[in-house]
C-alpha cells in the first residue's frame, strides 16, 4: 500500500513536474485542489487505478478523482493530471472518469472538472472512442446530468482538445485561465497541415478569444488562483439549503478503530466473528442485531456510524440457505424504511462439492434464496456501501453487492482478494481430467489466481473506488454517508426539467 502510495505522489516523475510548474507556469493538481477545497477532508476515488495495467504503468490513471467540500458542500472533482503523459487520456483515464461522474449522478453531487489535457491516445483509439462505456459517454453524461440539475462547472487550466473541448462547453458555467487555458478541436500544428497557416495557441483558441469573442466560457482569470475563487464563488449560487452543523459530541466505538489493523484475514479458509469488526465501527460500539439466532452465518442489524442510522450486512462464514433468506429479509426491511445499507463483504473460498443427493438438495435450496436475496439487493433502492475484508469470491460476492451490483461506493482493505473462487481452491473451477494432468493445470491457474485476485490489481483496473487502510474504514463511511445525505439539501430539483441553454 505504502509503495503504491509513493508511486501515485510522484505523478509523471521529477522531469515532468519540473516541465508542467516551471516551463508551464501550471499548478499541480493537488496544489489546485488545496485551493479550491475548504479542508484536507478529501476522498480520493481510486488513487491506484492504472497501475500495473498491460500498456505500462499510468499513475492514478491520469486524473485524480474524489469527493471534497467547497463553501460546506460536497462536490465530485474529475482533474486531468498534465505530468502523466501530458494529461492525455488512455482507456482507463475515461474509465475512472466515468465512473466519478456515475457516482456523480447516484449521489446528486456537484461536479467540477480541471481540464488540463491533450486528448486521447491514439495508439489505443479502438479501446477509447467507439463503444456505449468510452470517449463519448462523458459528454452524454453532462448532458444527462444537467438535465437532472445536477450542477457542472469547468475550470480551463490547460489544453482542452480535440473531445476534451466539449468538457467546458457542455457544462452549466465555465472559466478560463489566461495564457494557460486554451479550447479548439485541432491545436496550431493541424491548422498548418491542414491549411498552411500559422496561428498562437492563444489566438486561435486561448482566453481572450472564448471569453470576449464565442463565448464558449463565461468568466476570465488573469491566474489559477483567480479561477479557483470564481470557482468557489459559483459553488456558493447552487441553491444548496446546508443544515447548521450541531455541535455535539462525538460518540466514539468503545473499541478504537486502529485495532481494525490487526483483523484483517490472512487466511481465507475460515472467518474471524464479523462482530470484533462491526463493534469497532459503530457509535457507542452499539448493534441492534436483527434474527441473531437464524442463519449465523450472515449477520444483520441496525446501528449509527457517526450519527447515520444504517442496515449492516456482514459475512459471518457460508452464505447458507438460512443466511440467505435472513439477508434477503432484512434488505426488504431496510427499503421499506429508507435506511442505506453497508455490506461487509467476506464471502466464502469455494462452494461445497455436490458429492451426493442430500448435498444437492441443500445446494439448490441454496441456489433458490440466494436468487431472492440478489434480486432484494438489485431492487433495493436505498444507497449501498460495500467494504470487501477478506475474500469476495463468486456468486456469494453479487449476493452481498458487489460491483456488479451497483453499491454507491465500494472498498477494499489491502489484503482482500477478488476472484472467482480463492487462490488455492482451483480444483473447483477444472474438469475431471487425468490425475497428473489435473494437479499442473491446479497449480498454473492457483498461480494465476494468486496475482490476479489482489486487491492492487483489482484497484488497478478500477473494479473498486479504491483500497483503504482498516484504520481508516470508519472515516471513509462517515464521509461517504454525509455524501449520500447532501442530496436532499438541494432546493431545485422540483421543477419540470428543462435543458439549459449554452451559446
Amino acid at each position: 500500500y505504502m509503495e503504491f502510495s509513493e508511486k501515485v505522489r510522484k505523478c509523471g516523475g521529477e522531469n515532468a513536474i519540473a516541465r508542467h510548474t516551471q516551463r508551464n507556469r501550471k499548478l499541480l493538481v493537488r496544489d489546485r485542489l488545496r485551493l479550491l477545497l475548504d479542508d484536507d477532508c478529501f476522498l480520493e476515488l481510486s488513487p491506484f487505478g492504472g497501475l500495473g495495467l498491460p500498456y505500462g504503468d499510468i499513475p492514478s490513471a491520469g486524473s485524480v478523482s474524489g469527493i471534497g467540500r467547497i463553501n460546506g458542500l460536497w462536490c465530485m472533482f474529475i482533474a486531468n493530471d498534465a505530468t502523466v503523459k501530458g494529461g492525455t487520456s488512455y482507456p482507463i483515464t475515461v474509465k475512472k472518469q466515468l465512473r466519478a461522474q456515475e457516482i456523480a449522478i447516484q449521489n446528486r453531487l456537484p461536479c467540477v472538472y480541471l481540464v488540463d489535457s491533450g486528448g486521447a491516445f491514439l495508439p489505443l483509439q479502438s479501446e477509447i472512442f467507439p463503444d456505449k462505456n468510452q470517449g463519448g459517454r462523458t459528454f452524454y453524461n453532462e448532458a444527462i446530468m444537467s438535465a437532472m440539475k445536477i450542477p457542472q462547472v469547468s475550470v480551463v487550466c490547460g489544453s482542452c482538445t480535440a473531445g476534451g473541448a466539449y468538457v467546458p462547453t457542455m457544462a452549466e458555467e465555465a472559466v478560463i485561465v489566461h495564457q494557460i487555458g486554451t479550447i479548439f478541436l485541432g491545436g496550431p500544428p493541424l491548422v498548418k497541415a491542414a491549411t498552411g497557416e500559422e496561428v498562437t495557441p492563444e489566438d486561435l483558441g486561448g482566453a481572450r478569444l472564448h471569453a470576449a469573442v464565442s463565448g464558449c466560457v463565461d468568466h476570465f482569470a488573469w491566474e489559477e488562483k483567480e479561477a479557483y475563487d470564481y470557482t468557489r464563488n459559483i459553488i456558493s449560487t447552487l441553491n444548496f439549503q446546508l443544515p447548521e452543523k450541531e455541535e455535539g459530541h462525538e460518540e466514539e466505538p468503545l473499541y478504537s478503530s486502529e485495532e481494525l489493523l490487526g483483523l484483517a484475514p490472512k487466511n481465507y479458509n475460515y472467518s474471524l466473528d464479523v462482530k470484533m469488526l462491526v463493534s469497532r465501527l459503530t457509535d457507542g460500539s452499539r448493534f441492534q442485531e436483527f434474527k441473531a439466532r437464524y442463519g449465523t452465518t450472515l449477520v444483520t442489524g441496525f446501528a449509527k456510524i457517526h450519527g447515520h442510522l444504517v442496515g449492516i450486512v456482514a459475512n459471518n462464514g457460508e452464505l447458507s440457505y438460512q443466511a440467505s433468506l435472513k439477508g434477503s429479509h432484512f434488505v426488504q426491511l431496510c427499503d421499506q424504511r429508507d435506511i442505506p445499507l453497508l455490506f461487509l463483504q467476506n464471502t466464502a473460498p469455494t462452494a461445497a462439492l455436490t458429492l451426493s443427493t442430500t448435498q444437492a438438495d441443500v445446494n439448490s435450496n441454496r441456489l433458490k434464496a440466494q436468487g431472492s436475496f440478489m434480486s432484494a439487493v438489485a431492487c433495493a433502492s436505498v444507497p449501498k456501501i460495500t467494504v470487501v475484508f477478506g475474500g469476495c469470491h463468486g456468486a456469494d460476492s453479487y449476493a452481498m453487492c458487489g460491483r456488479a451490483f451497483d453499491p454507491n461506493f465500494l472498498f477494499l482493505w489491502p489484503n482482500a482478494r477478488v476472484s472467482m473462487t480463492a487462490p488455492g481452491h482451483a480444483a473447483s473451477l477444472l474438469p475431471p481430467d487425468s490425475e497428473q494432468e489435473e494437479e499442473k493445470q491446479e497449480d498454473k491457474l492457483n498461480r494465476r489466481l494468486e496475482e490476479e485476485s489482489s486487491a492492487f490489481f483489482s484497484s488497478g483496473r478500477l473494479w473498486d473506488d479504491g483500497v483503504i487502510l482498516p484504520q481508516d474504514t470508519r472515516k471513509v463511511l462517515r464521509d461517504c454517508l454525509d455524501i449520500i445525505r447532501q442530496q436532499q439539501y438541494q432546493l431545485s430539483t422540483e421543477k419540470l426539467q428543462s435543458t439549459p441553454l449554452r451559446m
